[in-house]
């Protein structure tokens, strides 16, 4: 019985692993189609989201099924239900991606983001590759130096999310209304994505731990008020 459990658990983790590739090849692949204005790649991105909605679906089954035929205890509950966390925060990462991609397609054969935030863009979708590619590695790996590297490009992240409003904000900006709501829409949905990453880099980190760490990287216990 426990040999069939293990190999539960571990179909629900090789789930968790390929959500997170398609999520990779999805934020790359918006990213690249919001960058040089590319409506097939923004469709593709679009059609394929389909696939991380299904595997959520069925990993989310199977969690269920181990939790009720199974009843599992201890380390063994904590990684079902982190499984199940886990599973609903990278189908929102996908849906970011897709949400990319859909102002990419709405803004064919114009570019959605003006030519001045052109390399903040950049930047942006390069940190979210990276929070991408960490996040399929620290599933796989459970490396928490990967956990580490995931909040500093969160960080980056935020930077380059505030970078927008300043440019937004400059008496300088020459962007027409429909350019100025693509900026806030994607920097906003770019800035999500690593808040996202960041929140399963915490899930990881308190499996192998067993401390679940608030959102300024603190032990639980160490909270500071608001």
């Amino acid at each position: 019985m426990r040999e069939i459990f293990e190999a539960e658990l571990k179909q629900v983790g090789d789930d968790l692993t390929e959500m997170s590739r398609l999520v990779e090849s999805a934020i790359s692949r918006a990213g690249q189609a919001l960058l040089t204005a590319d409506l097939q790649l923004a469709q593709q991105v679009i059609a394929a989201d389909h696939a991380i909605d299904t595997l959520e679906r069925a990993l989310d089954e199977r969690c269920v099924l181990l939790l009720a035929q199974q009843a599992p205890v201890a380390t063994d509950l904590r990684i079902v239900v982190s499984a199940l966390r886990m599973s609903a925060t990278l189908e929102r990462m996908g849906d970011l991606a897709r949400h990319i991609a859909q102002v990419a397609r709405g803004r064919y054969p114009a570019r959605a983001i003006a030519p001045d935030l052109h390399r903040t863009f950049e930047q942006m979708n390069e940190a979210a590759d990276r929070v991408a590619r960490r996040t399929t590695t620290l599933l796989t790996t459970r490396d928490l130096t990967v956990a580490a590297n995931i909040e500093r490009d969160d960080d980056l992240l935020d930077r380059l999310h505030q970078d927008t409003f300043t440019a937004l904000l400059d008496s300088s900006w020459s962007g027409t209304a429909q350019e100025t709501v693509d900026v806030t829409l994607v920097g906003r949905y770019y800035e999500r994505f690593g808040d996202h990453g960041v929140s399963i880099a915490k899930r990881v980190t308190y499996l192998v731990t067993g401390d679940f760490a608030d959102d300024r990287g603190a032990p639980a216990g160490q909270r500071a008020t608001a």
